[in-house]
């Protein structure tokens, strides 16, 4: 007879952490979830304060009542679709740690792609002081990372949501970052004004609403909608960053902004109208045009 699952297991029943993870990573690929194995193993491993290879060297550990009700709640959030970053209550960014929650969006591997290209650019100005912006900062993942890995630069980071930028606020101190100031600013707006800036980079709301509302349940019913889409065509903060960019950057200054699969052409567009130079699409780890890149003129 099969063994039932956690939520319905009689007291007498005994789970390891073997029998608990394979049966609890069988339930999630039936239901449909795709890294089931990843998932249970992270989940238990938070329950139990071990990596997850220590997972590998206590398979007959038998788990007592409180571990096993700690793990039954985190098993149902997921079961939900609750993001397992959320769950967790952080992800890995640039090699660093980001606290995150549903006030901010979770940093993405392809954001990565920004902050590296962005470092390189900033590596090529030398010893220059830089102020780069940070426009929608979130998590804070870039300001921080582009702190943390080019620390003469003063960065911005500015966001529409109270809530985002305390998590930002946390994050830089857990990074042990300087030279970060974070505003509550709306960027369609007229914030720090009379300000420039040598770099304005960001991961603007992109999703056209219609493409939203046929998201997977992990992104469209748990991240913030309003760091997600415009509640248009996806395209109303691209066209702001680009103007912003042309206005409000320095003589030679950069731009760096991520955009969604299909946009690199009206994204172009949209740089190209704004006066900006030097336009280049750069792919995230599958080949799609991920990060647009774009120069002010002047040196």
């Amino acid at each position: 007879m099969e063994r039932q699952p956690p939520a319905t297991a009689a007291p007498r029943q005994q789970w390891t952490v073997l029998s608990l993870v394979e049966w609890s990573a069988r339930h999630l690929q039936e239901k449909g979830f795709d890294e089931a194995r990843l998932h249970v193993d992270l989940l238990l491993a938070h329950v139990l304060g071990l990596q997850r290879i220590g997972l590998y060297t206590n398979f007959d550990r038998p788990l007592d009542a409180s571990e096993l009700a700690r793990f039954k709640e985190l098993f149902k959030r997921r079961l939900a679709h609750e993001p397992l970053q959320y769950i967790l209550g952080s992800t890995e960014f640039m090699g660093l740690r980001f606290a995150v929650n549903a006030h901010v969006l979770i940093p993405r591997p392809e954001t990565e792609v920004l902050v590296e290209a962005a470092v390189a650019w900033a590596r090529t100005r030398g010893t220059e002081h830089l102020r780069l912006l940070d426009a929608g900062t979130g998590s804070g993942n870039i300001a921080v990372s582009m702190a943390r890995f080019v620390p003469r630069a003063e960065v911005a980071g500015i966001d529409v949501s109270a809530e985002a930028l305390r998590v930002a606020g946390a994050n830089a101190a857990a990074n042990e970052v300087a030279g970060i100031r974070l505003l509550e600013a709306d960027m369609l707006g007229d914030f720090l004004p009379g300000e420039r800036f040598d770099g304005i980079l960001s991961n603007l709301p992109y999703v056209a609403m219609e493409e939203w509302r046929q998201l997977q349940p992990d992104v469209r019913d748990f991240e913030p909608r309003i760091a997600t889409t415009d509640g248009g065509d996806g395209l109303r903060f691209i066209r702001r960053l680009t103007e912003l960019a042309a206005a409000r950057l320095t003589p030679g200054g950069a731009l760096f902004m991520e955009m969604g699969y299909g946009q690199a052409e009206a994204a172009s567009d949209c740089a190209r109208e704004a006066g900006l130079r030097e336009i280049a699409l750069l792919p995230d780890y599958a080949g799609i045009p991920r990060v647009l890149s774009a120069r002010r003129e002047g040196t």
